[in-house]
């Protein structure tokens, strides 16, 4: 399929300043196609985490649920209940702002050690609760930091989609169509010099004939 040739005066300037911007063009190509590898190890990288991060959570929360059932046969349901009616709180998370090549993403903190959300009195309850009080802790925490890898990954994959589409761009549309411009103006300017040495020996001939 022919490129489509860039609309430009057939002179020796634009030829000139059709060089540089495919000069440049290549040297924008080589960084961004660094940027896309560079891109991609880190989404791979954070993908591999997120995905032992939710098997963690998954095998906590099993856990935590199992040291839950054990408390609630112990203390019986009702006076469970009771206990964690207590532990109602607000939480609160520090969000802040990363960048990894140069793509900016969130950073998650859960504020608070997790015992100062227990509200329930340790006098009055058993190990039991307080085992499955520390491994729900552990899986909010989890739970958190599962979070902020699943924005970073789906920000890393937006900015991935988006510098292939500039690289896409600039190896099958700009550079081509530089590239054939060039060769175009080149060829142009080989027939004028034909035509004008051409024309050079015509006026030559006469001159001698006369």
């Amino acid at each position: 399929m022919p490129q489509q040739l860039i609309k430009v005066r057939p002179t020796k300037i634009e030829l000139v300043k059709l060089k540089r911007r495919l000069s440049l063009a290549q040297r924008v190509q080589k960084i961004v196609k660094d940027r896309l590898s560079i891109l991609t190890m880190e989404f791979l990288q954070t993908a591999r985490e997120t995905v032992e991060a939710e098997k963690e959570l998954l095998d906590g929360l099993s856990q935590a649920y199992r040291a839950l059932s054990i408390a609630a046969g112990y203390h019986g349901y009702i006076a469970l209940e009771k206990e964690l009616i207590a532990t109602e709180a607000d939480l609160e998370i520090a969000a802040g702002l990363r960048n990894i090549a140069g793509v900016r993403v969130p950073s998650f903190e859960l504020i608070g050690d997790g015992k100062s959300m227990r509200g329930y009195n340790l006098a009055d309850t058993s190990s039991w609760l307080d085992h499955a009080a520390q491994l729900f802790e552990k899986c909010l925490k989890a739970t958190v930091e599962l979070a902020e890898l699943q924005r970073v990954l789906e920000l890393l994959g937006m900015e991935i989609n988006r510098t292939k589409r500039i690289t896409n761009a600039l190896e099958y549309v700009v550079i081509p169509s530089l590239q054939a411009t060039i060769n175009y103006l080149n060829m142009k300017f080989e027939e004028r010099d034909r035509e004008e040495k051409a024309r050079l020996k015509r006026v030559k001939v006469l001159v001698a004939r006369r």
